[in-house]
């Protein structure tokens, strides 16, 4: 299989400074791997799901660089560092500095935006507190996370939260029929007796029969000691109760539907001090051209490159300079329909990636190793080409670009290519090739085979059986957008990032009758949660386990009776260094099984809890022939996930698995609409055309299936297309193509038609 080896030896010893050499890699699936990494070139890793590409590049490479990198600091520094442990790796030579630049969320504070976060908020602060006028002082005048000029009513957050009211109460009923209707706060419940018994109110009348100084007293009276029957207790106003008993809990820590009702009852509204600029009267009156500060930020940034463009004053033209290459690089990136007034929790993993990726075009560092995971995700086939001139750029500064990607675009222009193999999991973990990509072409390996795999057009579309209708549809840069979604077929909605997609699909069709989600996002749950607690497998083993051994079921569970004492079932112990930064070792006691000793004696046809939870999804499916079991493993199958172990934690997973273990979960229904966000996301060529047939698959069991999708071969593959653009931001928002892929081909005159023509010409001539 192999066409070149995978550790080729210099010609001189000089030359081995001129790659990174890695020897002996075990982690996880990797089967003692050891290859050569050329330094100062782009190298591509392909390879199905699960072949061991993020455990070499992330895992080994990146994870060592950071160690000894992190190694350097005093231990009082490393004390608020993260520790990754060392890799098992034989070793490791020639490691530069190593960026990974990932596609993990930029964090949930709300302070932080895309301004803040690739500093051309403070690039712009200068400006104004320079140029401005009237003149209000330096930068920090400007700035919404400092005294001096964040908004006092909002402190520099833009918003207020309030609470619906309509969500705590119903006025149409009294006390003593349940007009409260928060959980907890129901009739005979403890803070109902204390509000019943408190002789503020009438408990039989109508809440909407209240007096002003009644509704004052129910639901903002401060904390005060009241008598109720002979004893002193405290009554508070219902709004203050519950932003204290539930808004100041975490909410990952909340029960399921106490955070609903959060949900529901909580709105935010913009602050009506300063509009929702975030900033205080006198920065607001500094301008420049006109505009203020908050304004520029709420521009889309292509605009905003425009502007910035435009302001010319010698003062502060080298920071004008830098600006300006910091925004047109954002917009090179695809970026330029977002504001820097964007919160940065509100970007997705593509793009929280690209907004990374623009902080280090303009560094001055070289010779460094920047990693990226799948820097096409979110990405227009006409985007990805200027995403391979940056990754280019970043090379040509003489750095070292390692790339996990799938897509065929981005493997072309790699100088070298590492295929990793030949299946997933267990079946994988090898080098299958390392070389150039002509090799590659040449090498009889999956990638090679499929790197000019196309998917043609289909012969017959399949006609709908009626319609959800989207009406007048405004979120974001929708511009009163309607549209009929056929029901019954495969539909692709498609465009270049920014341009509305997403506003419209999950603007208008999540909570409608019918119809389920299955996104990227990350799976609620702690460490404990994994693949067989949350499809509900683990029930169906526990059981299985209990009947084979006359026990109860409680002891198969990590999470219940059957944990090991040592670690509360986690198998992993974390120790505080005090100074030093904190370790996770393996738990002594269980070895890292999880399990006491006793539940570990109990086996199911000579296997214990521990090996069950042990096997991959394939594994298992064999193992459970029948049953409940075998049911839920089969739909893991189907998705593409029999690589996954049933008891691996659940935030190991990437977006692209996470999304296919949600449709695992729903896919057990009949005449479900199902929405689906970029599946394709982590999936090799060869598995999209497994995709592709598990969606024919749910379609022709009478779903529907709705696909937000850049992939070529799903837009070819789909009944209908839904093409929105014709660009992104204010120049999107519209719908500039409906009807069937064959129709986009032969007369479309939009992006997407012409890179589907180019697609589809190719497999015609393939």
């Amino acid at each position: 299989m192999t066409t070149e080896p995978a550790v080729p030896a210099p010609a001189h010893a000089a030359d081995r400074h001129d790659t990174i050499q890695v020897r002996g890699a075990r982690e996880n699936n990797l089967k003692n791997v050891s290859l050569d990494i050329p330094k100062r070139r782009l190298t591509v890793f392909t390879g199905v799901s699960g072949s061991g590409k993020s455990s070499l590049v992330f895992g080994t490479v990146a994870a060592e660089s950071q160690r000894l990198i992190n190694e350097t600091y005093t231990a009082f520094i490393q004390s608020f560092m993260a520790s990754p442990a060392r890799p098992d790796v034989d070793g490791l030579h020639n490691l530069s500095a190593a960026i990974v630049v990932d596609q993990e969320r930029m964090g949930a504070n709300s302070r932080s935006t895309v301004g803040t976060a690739t500093d051309a908020h403070t690039m712009l602060r200068i400006v104004f507190s320079r140029l401005g006028t009237p003149h209000i002082g330096p930068s920090t005048a400007f700035s919404f996370n400092s005294a001096e000029g964040m908004c006092p009513e909002c402190e520099g957050l833009g918003q207020v939260s309030d609470m619906d009211l309509d969500q705590l109460l119903d006025r149409n009923l009294s006390l003593n029929d349940g007009a409260i209707t928060a959980p907890g706060y129901g009739v005979g419940a403890w803070y109902w007796q204390v509000i019943t018994g408190s002789g503020l109110f009438d408990p039989d009348i109508p809440l909407r029969d209240f007096t002003p100084a009644q509704w004052e007293d129910l639901l903002h009276k401060p904390a005060t000691k009241i008598k109720v029957d002979k004893s002193t207790l405290t009554y508070e106003g219902l709004i203050p109760k519950i932003r204290r008993t539930y808004l100041a809990k975490d909410r990952d820590s909340m029960q399921s539907h106490i955070r609903a009702f959060v949900d529901r009852a909580v709105v935010f509204a913009d602050c009506r001090a300063c509009g929702g600029t975030r900033l205080n009267p006198a920065a607001l009156s500094s301008r420049i051209g006109g505009r203020n500060i908050a304004e520029c930020s709420a521009m889309q940034i292509s605009d905003l490159a425009e502007f910035v463009h435009g302001i010319e004053d010698p003062s502060v033209a080298p920071l004008l300079a830098g600006l300006r290459q910091l925004l047109d690089s954002m917009v090179e990136t695809g970026l330029g329909y977002l504001s820097l007034d964007r919160t940065s929790a509100s970007l997705s993993g593509g793009e929280a990636q690209r907004v990374k990726m623009v902080r280090h075009l303009g560094s001055s560092l070289t010779d460094v190793t920047y990693v990226f995971d799948e820097p096409t995700t979110g990405l227009h086939p006409h985007d990805i080409r200027r995403m391979n001139d940056l990754l280019l750029r970043l090379r040509d500064k003489g750095n070292t670009v390692l790339v996990v990607e799938h897509k065929p675009e981005v493997v072309e222009i790699a100088d070298h290519v590492v295929d990793l193999g030949p299946g997933a999991g267990e079946a994988g973990g090898e080098v299958c090739y390392s070389g150039d990509v002509p090799g590659l072409r040449a090498s009889g390996t999956l990638t090679g085979r499929y790197l000019e795999h196309r998917v043609g057009l289909r012969e017959s579309v399949r006609a709908p059986r009626g319609h959800l209708t989207v009406k007048d549809a405004d979120t974001h840069n929708l511009k009163n957008v309607s549209v009929d979604v056929p029901l019954g077929v495969l539909t692709v909605v498609t465009g270049v990032a920014g341009s509305g997609k997403s506003s419209l699909i999950h603007g208008s069709l999540p909570g409608r009758e019918g119809v389920v989600v299955a996104d990227q996002s990350p799976i609620r749950g702690s460490r404990r949660s994994n693949p067989a607690t949350y499809t509900g497998l683990l029930n169906p083993i526990r059981t299985a386990f209990a009947k084979a051994n006359g026990v109860r079921a409680a002891l198969f569970s990590a999470n219940s009776e059957g944990a090991c004492p040592g670690c509360n079932g986690i198998g992993l112990v974390y120790t505080d260094l005090a100074m030093m930064a904190g370790v996770a070792s393996v738990c002594e006691q269980c070895e890292g099984r999880r399990f006491t000793d006793e539940v570990l004696s109990y086996t199911l046809r000579g296997k214990n809890i521990g090996e069950v939870l042990g096997m991959s999804v394939a594994e298992a499916h064999t193992f459970f022939p029948t049953g409940q079991a075998h049911t839920i493993l089969g739909r893991l199958v189907d998705v593409g996930l029999e690589y996954l172990r049933l008891g691996q934690p659940l935030n190991t997973l990437s977006g692209g698995e996470r999304q296919r273990l949600k449709l695992a979960v729903h896919m057990a229904g009949k005449g479900t609409t199902y929405v689906l966000d970029e599946p394709t996301t982590g999936l090799h060529l060869a598995d999209v055309d497994q995709l592709l047939a598990l969606l024919d698959r749910l379609v022709d069991d009478g779903n529907t299936v709705i696909v937000i999708e850049h992939h070529q071969a799903v837009m070819a593959h789909a009944d209908w297309l839904i093409d929105l653009g014709p660009g992104a931001g204010h120049d999107g928002g519209r719908i500039v193509f409906t009807g069937t892929p064959a129709e986009l081909v032969d007369r479309g005159d939009t992006l997407t038609a012409r890179h589907l023509r180019e697609y589809v010409g190719h497999a015609g001539r393939g």
